[in-house]
C-alpha cells in the first residue's frame, strides 16, 4: 500500500514538473520575496545605481511598453502586458509605487517588476499597458506623472501580483494637481 501511494505521489509530482516546463518553466514565480536592489549597471553609457529608496516621489513623464508579452522582466517573471506592472532603472524590484496621471489627477498603485526607461530626458517609468489603461494614458504613449513609492496593503499586494488592479484610488484634488503640474514646469519639463 505504501509503495503504490509513493509511485501515484511520484507521477503527480513528474506530472506537475513536465507542464510546468510547457509554460516556460524557467521564469520566476510572482512573489514579493525575495526583493532584489542589484549592482550598479550601465546601459548606452549611463550608469544605473540601484537602492533602496522608501521616500522615492519625483515628477516626470511615463510611457507605455506591451509588445514584449512572454519576455522575461528584470526580476525574472514573465512579462504579462495586461497586469498592472512597470519598469524603473533604480527601484528594488519588485517596489509598489503610486502612479499619479497629472492630466486628469487620477492614481493607481503599480507594481514594478522590470528596468526601464533607458532614454535619456525625463521619462521616469514605462507602464504596462495594463497600466496605462488604468491610468487613461494609453492613447497618448506618454503622459506627465509623479512617481511615489508606498507600501500598499497586502491585499492590494496580493491583487497586483495575480495581475488584477489593486483598490481604486481617488483622484487628488484639483489644488494639489495644479501645485505637481507647477513644480513640473519649473523642472523645465
Amino acid at each position: 500500500m505504501r509503495a503504490s501511494r509513493a509511485i501515484r505521489i511520484g507521477g503527480t509530482a513528474a506530472g506537475v514538473l513536465m507542464l510546468s516546463a510547457c509554460g516556460g518553466g524557467n521564469f520566476r514565480p510572482v512573489s514579493d520575496l525575495p526583493v532584489r536592489i542589484g549592482q550598479p549597471y550601465q546601459i548606452r553609457g549611463t550608469t544605473y545605481v540601484p537602492a533602496a529608496d522608501p521616500g522615492y516621489d519625483v515628477l516626470g513623464y511615463a510611457s507605455w511598453y506591451g509588445n514584449e508579452s512572454g519576455n522575461r522582466t528584470a526580476n525574472g517573471e514573465r512579462f504579462r502586458p495586461g497586469w498592472v506592472t512597470a519598469a524603473h532603472t533604480t527601484l528594488p524590484l519588485p517596489s509598489y509605487v503610486e502612479v499619479t496621471a497629472l492630466d486628469s489627477g487620477r492614481r493607481i498603485v503599480v507594481r514594478v517588476n522590470d528596468r526601464g526607461p533607458f532614454v535619456k530626458g525625463a521619462r521616469i517609468i514605462d507602464l504596462s499597458r495594463g497600466a496605462a489603461e488604468l491610468l487613461g494614458m494609453k492613447t497618448q504613449g506618454q503622459a506627465p506623472v509623479r512617481v511615489r513609492r508606498i507600501e500598499p496593503s497586502e491585499k492590494d499586494r496580493e491583487r497586483l501580483r495575480k495581475g488584477e488592479p489593486a483598490r481604486e484610488l481617488s483622484p487628488v484634488s484639483g489644488r494639489v494637481l495644479q501645485n505637481l503640474r507647477t513644480q513640473l514646469s519649473r523642472a523645465g519639463f
